[in-house]
């Protein structure tokens, strides 16, 4: 398993949650998917329910189509791909009896012959045997045209994809592509013998009435409130252990939190708690509160094709002009961390000396001064006919952002800097706006890897800005050859150790060229009732319920 080592720079806090998180993954290796060792016994038959409250209603049911982080939480729970993701990174088998590799012949040397191998033991829902024709079929409908796909990255580079024998599978690769496997844990499994038979797969039945290999399987859908699964008797796995897993969506954070408080949600899945409420939820009786990771980052992101910030001392000064730990500690109760690069803090790839940012007006006002930027009548600063003025945008109605803002802006001005706020509703603003980059800067969370890889080959490559052409979500259009040239390096190999290197000199590039300014990484206050055990947060997944087959109440 990966040994994470814990950056000296970290805040205490930081540290403690880190070797926490470390510790309750001992308590389960080597493989979450096999029987958990806690030390209370989960019952012999499935016994009990547990009701998950969400903010946002899942409703896309089939796991290959567009779909937002909610979805996932019914996904993981009826589906299997074929590994999975743990805790510490490390990648497991699922549908798979082991993972391919180049020691293990399971990957040629040069990374473009790849073998699967299969469990023999694996069932639909429905009674259908599970094969390696149904890997393949959902690997040619991931890549079909006529198919709304949520992700072709990685999948688009298969070629001869061939069914061996119903328990192995093979295909070659367009260029090696190490990331693959990570794509493949997020990778879920469709029935061929329910699918091709549909005209349409956009709009089969089945994306209503899911089946799938999974620990539970679909029970009913109430629009606007609720999902019922229910426990799969024949799941080839260890559980499920409990009967009914139920999804309750509940819109206003405020009301759902008070519904966790009186009993009727069992387990607060996303938005979790609110900083605001964290103080008192701490104190509830008969309820479970902790802090998690998030592997999300939230920055100030920028355009660097617009013309006040193509100039490294222009967004060196904007950053060095942002108050991070006045806004962690008014506006976000203390409960972030603050983070200098995209990398995740439970990373074994994040680089823990990266240089601390230190709030300075003086230093702010030096690098302008220096770089050419006069203080104009008004107070904001001009060089060469431009203003140093830029709009900032984000979620209208997010509150917490929207102080953000008005924070950023006070400080920002007392260095002779203008920004100016235009926040849009979540459909406009992550639309075209943010994905052709026609934005000037925009606050925003995100998380920059896939599975526990890595590549951020779609975050930086500058072959992936959208609004030149290219394919992915480099939207600050950042260009730096010497990181394109790291990025196709990381993605052709397969050795850990050099993967490490490429992988920190990324970040010490980025973090000197800042086409996005760093603030924090949440840490995600997860609540659930005295009494359900099994609960392990995974910030390589997008849900809590990524091993809901391992719940259970403890008797």
């Amino acid at each position: 398993m990966a040994h994470h080592k814990t950056p000296t720079t970290m805040s205490r806090r930081g540290a403690l949650m880190l070797m926490g998180a470390a510790g309750t993954a001992g308590l389960l290796a080597p493989n979450l998917l096999g029987k958990p060792a806690f030390a209370a016994t989960p019952p012999e038959t499935p016994a009990g329910r547990i009701i998950v409250g969400l903010s946002q209603e899942p409703t896309n049911f089939n796991p290959l189509m567009v779909k937002i982080e909610v979805d996932d939480g019914v996904h993981f729970s009826m589906f299997d791909a074929l590994f999975r993701v743990m805790p510490d990174g490390e990648i497991v088998p699922n549908l798979a009896t082991e993972v391919p590799s180049q020691a293990n012949g399971g990957i040629s040397e040069d990374g473009l012959e790849w073998r699967v191998k299969l469990r023999d033991d694996v069932t639909w829902h429905d009674g259908a045997p599970f094969t390696a024709e149904d890997v393949k079929f959902t690997l040619d409908l991931i890549v079909n045209p006529d198919f709304r796909s949520w992700r072709t990255a990685g999948h688009s580079l298969l070629r001869e994809v061939t069914v061996v024998s119903p328990t192995e599978i093979t295909w070659r690769m367009e260029r090696p592509f190490s990331p693959y496997l990570s794509f493949l844990t997020e990778t879920f499994i469709v029935p061929k013998h329910i699918l091709e038979a549909e005209a349409d797969p956009n709009t089969a039945a089945f994306n209503q009435a899911p089946v799938g290999t999974g620990a539970f399987k679909w029970d009913a859908r109430i629009a606007g409130d609720h999902i019922s699964l229910l426990a799969n008797p024949d799941y080839f796995g260890e559980g499920p252990y409990i009967e009914q897993l139920i999804f309750k969506y509940i819109p206003d954070v405020t009301v759902l939190y008070t519904q966790f408080k009186s009993g009727d949600v069992d387990l607060l899945g996303r938005m979790y708690i609110t900083p605001d409420n964290y103080a008192e939820a701490k104190t509830l009786a008969g309820k479970v509160v902790k802090l998690e990771p998030s592997p999300s980052v939230e920055t100030i992101y920028l355009n660097l094709e617009r013309p006040v910030f193509k100039e490294l001392a222009v967004r060196e000064a904007v950053y060095a002009a942002i108050d991070k730990a006045s806004i962690i500690d008014a506006l976000y109760y203390g409960l972030p961390d603050p983070v200098e690069t995209f990398m995740p803090r439970t990373s074994a790839y994040m680089h823990p000396d990266l240089p601390k940012h230190e709030f300075s007006l003086e230093r702010a006002n030096q690098l302008l001064d220096e770089a050419g930027w006069v203080p104009g009548s008004d107070g904001i600063r001009v060089k060469d006919g431009v203003r140093l003025s830029f709009v900032n945008s984000t979620t209208s109605g997010n509150h917490l952002r929207e102080q953000l803002q008005q924070f950023v802006q006070q400080t920002l001005r007392e260095a002779g800097i203008e920004m100016t706020i235009e926040n849009y509703p979540a459909a406009v603003i992550w639309g075209e706006f943010w994905m052709q980059s026609q934005f000037d800067s925009v606050v925003v969370g995100i998380t920059y890897l896939i599975g526990s890889d890595p590549d951020v080959t779609n975050r930086f490559h500058s072959g992936a800005i959208t609004a030149q052409g290219g394919r992915g979500s480099n939207n600050a259009q950042y260009k730096n050859a010497r990181v394109d040239e790291l990025l196709e390096e990381g993605s052709k190999s397969f050795d850990p150790a050099r993967r490490r290197e490429i992988y920190l000199e990324v970040q010490e590039l980025v973090r000197a060229d800042l086409p996005f300014l760093p603030l924090f990484s949440d840490n995600s206050i997860r609540a659930w009732k005295e009494g359900i055990e099994g609960v392990v947060n995974n910030g390589n997944t997008r849900t809590e319920t990524w091993n809901a087959a391992q719940w259970y109440w403890a008797s």
